[in-house]
């Protein structure tokens, strides 16, 4: 599904050259569960970005399911990114003002899915992440892992193949946690999705059967393993 080659991203700072991803050569199966480590700076933001089609790499190639995505132009990129990719992050991103329903059915919005159908499938995303009955309140009215929740299911109505979370649990107790967590683990035993995960949390990670870890944008460290499934405690 995702296959990078020789990946370089470099950023100019006037007369300074960043060097964020080195040389990252990776290839993810479809309905793997990978989690992204390292410190602030090591580069798994970037590396997220590029892989989300977000960005593209400076030079070297990325092919997702066969497509060059180093090469695609602006247009092809969102309508990957609309069609196949979904995101979650740390800070929920939900607008303030409109209900959890609402919210989730933004992405068929812009797909220009009828309202009718936006709101049977942002109320089907809703009850998939445990949130059936809450469909008309707002962020404000919800708890954060509820918040993140709506945002999972946000990511959820496009039927999304793969999955990125950056840092999903950054601003979340361990209860909470632990329950974004058992979602994306089922998201992705249940229904296949791909979960590529960045964190730098140990306990997080453990969830994932695939553990990259960078430093100094690349590629130090890949593990597979059998994942600990409900592993924060």
């Amino acid at each position: 599904m995702i296959v990078c080659e020789d990946l370089w991203k470099i950023y100019r700072i006037g007369d300074v050259e960043v060097q964020a991803l080195r040389s990252i050569n990776l290839t993810i199966d479809r309905g793997e569960f990978v989690a992204v480590m390292g410190t602030s700076g090591s580069g798994k933001s970037t590396l997220m970005n590029l892989l989300g089609c977000l960005d593209k790499p400076s030079r070297g190639r990325y092919r997702l399911d066969g497509l060059d995505v180093s090469t695609a132009n602006p247009d092809l990129l969102a309508d990957l990114r609309n069609r196949q990719i979904g995101f979650v992050f740390q800070n929920f991103n939900l607008i303030p003002r409109t209900s959890a329903l609402e919210n989730a059915q933004l992405p068929l919005f812009y797909r220009g899915v009828s309202i009718k159908e936006q709101r049977r499938q942002a109320a089907a995303a809703l009850q998939r992440v445990g949130l059936a009955g809450r469909e008309q309140h707002y962020p404000a009215q919800l708890s954060g892992g509820q918040q993140q929740r709506v945002a999972i299911a946000r990511a959820l109505v496009g039927a999304p193949s793969i999955l990125f979370a950056d840092e999903p649990t950054g601003n979340l107790d361990t209860a909470s946690s632990r329950e974004i967590m058992d979602i994306l683990e089922h998201l992705n035993r249940e229904d296949g999705i791909t979960i590529i995960l960045v964190t730098h949390e140990p306990d997080i990670a453990a969830y994932a059967s695939r553990e990259l870890v960078m430093k100094d944008g690349q590629i130090v460290q890949d593990v597979r393993r059998e994942p600990h499934l409900s592993a924060v405690t």
